[in-house]
């Protein structure tokens, strides 16, 4: 499991965006990079614009190795279709994104937490892995001793975001079910994703 010991909001003024469109981002008030001299103007390269896109979709998924960030790059394009639609697809199905997805927990970083210490179950089965890859069907269940923790409470009651149309939940059982693989449109990522930016920088 990654562990992030810096400031987890110190992305967001690196790449210059609210990455979970949280009110508490520092970014909201000083939207330039840290340091001495962080408001100057820089001109990017090609390269540096690609892996701008890499940083900002593995940091919005909590900041994932990236050994298991290009482990999903090359199973992506292993697969038919579309590379980027698969990829994202990908991404949405690690447990610690849909654990995020259906609002039993406010962050990604906690939903990765909640999953490691065992709150989670996956069709009636504990699961503690947070890239555990969720199947269309599957049933995810907030274990019943686990129901009441203040963070499970907070998020369900947040109006920050919504549980997207991919997936149905029922907060009176605790439990959620993925319905479909979903497109990169339909993801409510709160900045412009680039994924296919993603794809020709690991492609070179």
């Amino acid at each position: 499991m990654t562990k992030r010991v810096r400031s987890k909001y110190k992305i967001n003024r690196r790449l210059r965006v609210n990455l979970w469109g949280r009110p508490k981002s520092p970014v909201n008030k000083r939207d330039y990079p840290p340091g001495e001299h962080g408001q100057r103007r820089r001109k990017v390269s090609d390269f540096g614009t690609q892996l701008q896109a890499k940083q900002k979709l593995r940091g919005y998924y909590g900041n994932i190795t990236e050994k298991q960030f290009r482990r999903l790059y090359h199973e992506a394009v292993r697969r038919r279709g579309d590379t980027v639609e698969n990829l994202v697809g990908l991404l949405e199905q690690r447990l610690d994104a849909v654990v995020y997805r259906l609002k039993f927990v406010p962050t990604v970083f906690a939903a990765r937490q909640f999953i490691s210490h065992g709150h989670v179950s996956v069709n009636g089965r504990r699961v503690t892995i947070p890239s555990f890859r969720v199947r269309v069907g599957d049933e995810i269940e907030v274990r019943e001793r686990s129901r009441n923790l203040g963070l499970v409470l907070e998020a369900m009651d947040s109006p920050e975001r919504d549980v997207p149309d991919y997936f149905e939940v029922d907060y009176n059982k605790m439990v959620g079910r993925m319905l479909r693989i979903p497109q990169l449109a339909e993801i409510p990522y709160p900045v412009q994703m680039e994924p296919n930016l993603v794809i020709e920088y690991y492609s070179r």
